[in-house]
């Protein structure tokens, strides 16, 4: 085989290992599990948030239960929070489209994912452009996870902004200095009515 072809050969055959081990899940099924969920049909109380009409809650993978569920299910089971399009929760300022549960249970928190286009310029904070600056979800860590409500009280720290800002990397200076800026301009933000 000439080299050109060999080259040739190689480039496809590392791109199709490539294609292949990029789809593969480590739990061994190639799809997301199939979670039960619900849309609400009334506004309703869950982890101390009023969620509207059409919020879509996800739960834990449970026996029995997958897919879309006709009624509410256990509240300690809840992963997911997701607002309906047109209707945001205010984070601090910030309209919210989604809350997740951490996937390490022995953290304790949640991320927040901000709907910044529905953030008008007049509207805008130091924490809002802070938040935007890393563009995307925050992660943050909480004494009761039974609430997932913006409660200053029950909010411990911002754990991360993106995977650029985390508070793992605790030799970062830059990064800890960013999410403690960051911390401090969400809890003015949160004071001010």
């Amino acid at each position: 085989m000439n080299s050109t072809l060999r080259i040739i050969f190689t480039v496809s055959i590392v791109s199709n290992l490539g294609a292949c081990v990029g789809n593969m899940n480590p739990t061994g099924g190639n799809s997301k599990p199939d979670y039960p969920y619900y849309f609400t049909t009334k506004p309703v109380i869950v982890k101390k948030i009023a969620v509207p009409i059409g919020t879509k809650l996800e739960y834990e993978e449970q026996y029995f239960k997958s897919g879309q569920q006709n009624s509410l299910l256990n509240e300690k089971k809840l992963i997911s929070i997701s607002f309906p399009k047109n209707q945001s929760m205010n984070w601090a300022g910030v309209p919210i489209g989604s809350i997740n549960k951490y996937f390490n249970s022995e953290m304790k928190g949640f991320s927040v994912y901000a709907r910044f286009k529905q953030l008008t310029s007049d509207k805008q904070t130091r924490f809002s452009r802070l938040w935007q600056e890393c563009d995307d979800n925050l992660g943050i860590s909480v004494k009761n996870t039974d609430d997932w409500s913006f409660n200053l009280n029950n909010i411990n720290n911002i754990d991360s902004c993106s995977v650029n800002y985390q508070r793992y990397f605790k030799n970062n200076l830059p990064q800890q200095d960013y999410l403690d800026q960051l911390y401090q301009e969400m809890q003015k933000a949160g004071k001010v009515k």
